[in-house]
């Protein structure tokens, strides 16, 4: 790659999810609806611990700031695919490309971090208990989750200077709903080969790293939670099995699509759907429907804000 600017195209071409018309005006309004669901789940939890004092803890607000990035994570793919369901000319401009590879790794990779501090608040909590509020004060939760940011927009950054300086000099279509970065990649006018097998590599020391850091932690949890009394554990037990599911459906789409991609169209689709679609709408409803202050939480802002009169 010499010194001038190789890259002429100037929009890339999405081939999205189906290429019928009466498939897609179905698919539009389905994600549609998942869409608001998404934004509206994740903004009434961001709400119900801002406003609610008994959930005024580390968990509630680490799991706010994951609430936050869940919709930013949705945000940045879902509404573009939504419009183009009805666009005969599913086009995306080259800056637009390049910010779903910076913004879809950004935000995956601090969410990932996040998840890891989440996991050791929940550490503190059952094996600490007596020093859990020293340890995770409002100043080390606030760092933290800033660490996360700061991780997420490191590894964010690292893909997007190296996909925007690519030679782009002839093919332009993506078979996907948005600029996936492996697909990004074999559209360069080059061997792409070991540029794809770095980048993967790079994404599985992020992804596997925190991976395994949530595997330790959640089984010594659940080690120590056994040999604790039975009240006790029931509630620590509901409360982690709330996280891992949380991680799993999370971590497992991104390992088979960065770091062991399977090389299969319908199933990358599938999988690229449910990691930025199915797991912002799920983590709400794990979350609220697992967790029993956060039910209180609801009737109580029911009972203050849409009927005060019946609450008096």
């Amino acid at each position: 790659m010499d010194g001038d600017n190789q890259t002429v195209l100037s929009e890339f071409v999405l081939l999205g999810l189906s290429n019928s018309k009466n498939l897609q005006v179905l698919l539009f309004l389905i994600f549609l609806l998942l869409y608001l669901l998404i934004m509206s789940g994740n903004i009434i939890i961001q709400i119900l611990i801002t406003t609610d004092p008994h959930l005024h803890s580390p968990m509630y607000f680490l799991l706010a700031n994951l609430s936050f990035v869940d919709m930013w994570l949705s945000s940045n793919t879902t509404p573009k695919m939504i419009i183009d369901f009805l666009r005969e000319n599913k086009t995306i401009s080259f800056a637009g490309c390049m910010s779903q590879v910076f913004l879809s790794h950004c935000i995956a990779g601090g969410e990932m971090v996040l998840l890891v501090v989440m996991a050791y608040d929940r550490y503190v909590a059952i094996c600490k208990p007596l020093h859990y509020f020293t340890i995770m004060n409002l100043k080390r939760c606030t760092g933290l989750v800033l660490t996360s940011w700061i991780i997420g927009f490191i590894h964010g950054i690292s893909y997007f200077l190296v996909v925007v300086q690519l030679p782009f000099c002839g093919p332009n279509k993506i078979d996907s709903f948005f600029c996936d970065m492996p697909l990004v990649i074999k559209l360069a006018c080059m061997d792409s080969h070991d540029l794809n097998t770095l980048m993967n590599a790079e994404c599985g020391v992020v992804a596997v790293t925190c991976f395994m850091l949530l595997l330790f932690s959640y089984t010594y949890i659940l080690i120590t939670v056994h040999q604790t009394s039975k009240d006790g554990a029931s509630k620590a037990l509901s409360t982690c099995t709330a996280h891992i599911t949380v991680v799993m459906i999370f971590f497992l789409p991104c390992m088979f699509i960065y770091v062991w991609p399977l090389s299969i169209t319908w199933l990358d689709k599938f999988l690229a759907v449910f990691y930025s679609v199915f797991t912002p709408l799920l983590n709400p409803a794990i979350y609220t429907l697992r967790n029993k202050e956060m039910k209180n939480a609801m009737k109580r802002f029911i009972g203050k804000f849409l009927c005060p009169k019946g609450n008096s």
